[in-house]
């Protein structure tokens, strides 16, 4: 019986999350399902815009959480 693998099967995958009998059954299903394999393609894609994205807020924001904190006699926290 073939197991039907879904997006957060994907998704254990790229994180390498999954057992190694799982994980090659889903290399042998990717390489003969086009939409499946399109999807896995779509999800590393988005990882890898996630991964650039900056995480740090921005001096704005730092400066209205100061002003804030003054504001509020906070400003030693």
């Amino acid at each position: 019986m073939t197991k039907s693998f879904t997006t957060n099967d994907l998704i254990r995958y790229i994180y390498q999350e999954m057992e190694e009998e799982e994980n090659d059954q889903l290399m042998q299903i990717l390489q003969g399902d086009q939409q499946l394999m399109q999807e896995y393609i779509n999800l590393l894609s988005t990882i890898e815009k996630l991964n650039v994205l900056s995480t740090e807020p921005s001096e704005s924001i730092i400066n209205a959480i100061k002003k804030k904190a003054r504001s509020k006699g906070l400003e030693k926290v």
